[in-house]
């Protein structure tokens, strides 16, 4: 072998030995984080505020014997057709109980209870009155008022699809570690959630806002008036310093 071939046969084993290399460190590199767009990341996204069809209900009972409302039961069945009047979307569903041992006294008891709703302004035509069987003949049944309407919901809650604490790599864990990715559990913000839809008072509150009520014409005119004649619009409150707990009251 003359020098001209060593020197090709070196240069080839070069040329395939950068090749392996590159091959290798192609096969090596470090992949993009995937992100996925089915696990968000906000717990409102999360743990969003649902409207949805809710209920209103309210169970009477009354005696075998003697039928009519208590002076509690009625407050409670006017302040329920004042509440339908206000929230309900649909008709107020009267059920009487059938076969029971008080059947008889609660058929008598819707008569007083219709009276009361249409004084509370549910009109006649949105009140529907049908029976249900009672299951024990022996127990008291119950008279069922109730109405659909507008509920705002969120969760469920209490799920704990991760750990929360640091994890060990391995075929139950998927790297990278969720706790390492400094990214908030699954449960968290879902109880402020549910809290926030159960106390609103109007579930469309957090849909779209209500419209502007009129503005106080009097005090409004009143300010304008001052401000146009050049003087201090806000108000002065007098009170006195000498006052005393002794002298209040007669």
């Amino acid at each position: 072998m003359n020098s001209s071939d060593h020197k090709g046969s070196t240069g080839a084993r070069c040329l395939a030995a950068l090749g392996l290399m590159l091959f290798m460190a192609a096969c090596t590199h470090n992949a993009e984080p995937e992100i996925t767009a089915s696990m968000p990341v906000d717990y409102r996204d999360r743990h969003p505020i649902r409207l949805v069809d809710g209920q209103r209900s309210l169970q009477i009972f009354v005696g075998s014997v003697r039928s009519g409302l208590t002076p509690t039961q009625r407050a409670q069945v006017v302040s329920l057709g004042s509440d339908w009047r206000r929230e309900g979307t649909g008709y107020i569903l009267v059920e009487t109980p059938a076969g029971a041992v008080n059947s008889g006294a609660a058929r008598q008891t819707v008569h007083e209870i219709r009276s009361l709703l249409r004084f509370a302004g549910v009109p006649p035509k949105a009140m529907i009155v049908r029976s249900y069987q009672q299951a024990y003949r022996q127990d008291l049944g119950v008279i069922r008022v109730a109405y659909t309407r507008i509920e705002a919901k969120a969760g469920p809650c209490g799920i704990w699809p991760d750990n929360l604490g640091s994890g060990v790599i391995g075929y139950s864990e998927p790297w990278p570690l969720p706790d390492s990715e400094n990214r908030p559990y699954w449960n968290f913000g879902c109880a402020t959630q549910r809290n926030l839809a159960s106390s609103v008072a109007n579930p469309e509150d957090l849909v779209q806002p209500r419209a502007e009520t009129q503005a106080y014409a009097s005090r409004r005119s009143t300010v304008v008036d001052k401000y146009s004649k050049g003087t201090d619009p806000s108000t002065t409150y007098s009170s006195s310093s000498n006052g005393k707990v002794s002298t209040v009251g007669p």
